[in-house]
């Protein structure tokens, strides 16, 4: 399977199951629509007018040579490996999970799939017992995975952030003892951020998520207080003092686009003025008729906004003012493993949440959802079904991956995503699935830039 699509004038043929990507010349990325359909002098037929009968030949030497080599048109030698259960194989052990150390939240911010953070039940914080529970349960369910990750999450995780603290002191102890090494990561919207607490996170954090859509008009519109009022002025000189502390690296801040913002490039860029340097700003999810809600009719004004984003990244990068944007960061070398490229993020079976009661669900965005729940951390037991489920979850599980060209890149899509648009976690979303194409080929722009 081949994907041919050409962007600001440059011809890319990325080439699925063997991942190879090609830069063409106009001669060689015509001839591939007639390649496997034609012979040599059916392609010459086709093309007459248009190319030489040298220009083609020489062309059809190039494309089949890279055929040969396994490099366009390859075999998909992945199918019968995942669909025989050996990828579910690989996935017994639990590596990560998400902590919700707070069902509360000091923001009501409109887009919240947690229901302002309570997830649709009570308004509670975690347990430092829980907390910890949830620490030995993840070394037990472990196995022989040496290097594990623990996300903190809310709601608003610095509403109890002592707890934060006793879980973080407790699970390097643990660690320790058992042969286990910890990397962690919060999630806050930055509005109880202070030298103390910034300092705690720069010493023990690997990863902080920082919260803001982007210019003012946009983060107001949509992330705002109990009271109403915006938060734009309080976290930013915030957040920049954590990016500035941790020396532009090891953090994100994170964004929300919707229908308001469709020219959400501008809220992008707005950021990189802001001088941050690891930007996401993700299209929200929600249910239709909200009002906010993405529709198939704003996409092609949407991959519009993504190829002027990757213009500009391009352009500011050759002068020397150049940031990261995590959806344009593809590795063409050392890329995810096979299990990642087959079967995602892992939700379900190697990552999965902790609410503050310790109840265990596939992901954050299963919570509350009672047909996910998996088991609690006090009893420490496991829903295998449900396990189960979302092991055998892959891209040759889902009939809409199978045969589309980004499979390998996207790995599926997000799993809450399909159930909450479909029912059935391998039936994809799909405006989620237009626009990570999108999303892919300028990424694939910019390495040919590279």
């Amino acid at each position: 399977m081949i994907h041919k699509f050409t962007l600001f004038g440059t011809n890319i043929v990325v080439d699925t199951n063997s991942g190879a990507v090609h830069v063409f010349d106009d001669v060689a990325y015509d001839i591939l629509d007639y390649y496997k359909e034609y012979n040599k002098e059916g392609i010459e037929d086709k093309l007459r007018g248009k190319y030489s009968k040298q220009q083609v030949e020489e062309a059809l030497e190039e494309i089949s040579a890279l055929e040969k080599d396994g490099l366009l048109y390859s075999k998909d030698t992945y199918d019968e490996y995942a669909l025989k259960g050996h990828l579910s194989a690989w996935s017994k052990n639990i590596k990560a999970l998400c902590l919700h150390v707070s069902h509360d939240c000091n923001l009501r911010c409109k887009y919240c799939f947690a229901s302002t953070g309570n997830f649709g039940g009570e308004r509670t914080v975690m347990t430092p017992e829980i907390g910890k529970r949830s620490i030995d349960f993840l070394i037990k369910e472990s196995g022989n995975r040496r290097n594990l990750e623990i996300d903190f999450f809310g709601g608003e995780p610095l509403l109890n952030f002592s707890t934060v603290v006793e879980v973080v002191e407790y699970a390097k102890k643990r660690g320790e003892e058992a042969g286990k090494r910890f990397k962690f990561t919060i999630t806050t919207n930055a509005l109880l951020l202070n030298e103390e607490i910034k300092n705690y996170i720069n010493a023990n954090m690997h990863n902080v998520v920082l919260s803001i859509d982007g210019r003012k008009e946009t983060n107001d519109r949509m992330r705002y207080r109990v009271d109403g009022s915006g938060t734009y002025e309080d976290i930013m000189p915030v957040i920049k003092s954590v990016a500035e502390s941790r020396n532009q690296d090891n953090y994100y801040v994170r964004g929300t686009y919707t229908r308001h913002n469709l020219d959400f490039s501008r809220d992008v860029l707005h950021l990189a003025d802001e001088g941050f340097k690891q930007i996401s700003v993700e299209p929200v999810v929600a249910a239709k008729g909200t009002g906010y809600d993405l529709r198939e009719e704003d996409l092609d004004v949407l991959y519009k906004e993504y190829e002027r984003l990757a213009e500009e990244y391009v352009n500011r990068r050759e002068k020397g003012r150049g940031f990261n944007f995590f959806h344009f960061m593809i590795d063409l070398g050392q890329g995810p493993c096979l299990s990642k490229r087959l079967g995602g993020c892992g939700s379900g079976h190697e990552y999965m949440a902790v609410t503050p009661e310790g109840d265990i669900y596939p992901c954050h965005q299963f919570v509350g959802m009672k047909e996910f729940k998996m088991g609690n951390v006090r009893e420490g037991f496991l829903n295998r079904e449900i396990q189960e489920l979302f092991k055998r979850s892959n891209v040759y599980a889902k009939q809409d991956c199978r045969e589309c060209w980004a499979k390998f890149y996207c790995s599926g899509g997000c799993a809450a995503n399909a159930y909450q648009f479909n029912g059935d976690i391998n039936v994809p979303y799909k405006i989620g699935c237009a626009l990570e194409k999108k999303r892919v080929e300028c990424a694939l722009w910019i390495k040919t830039r590279e």
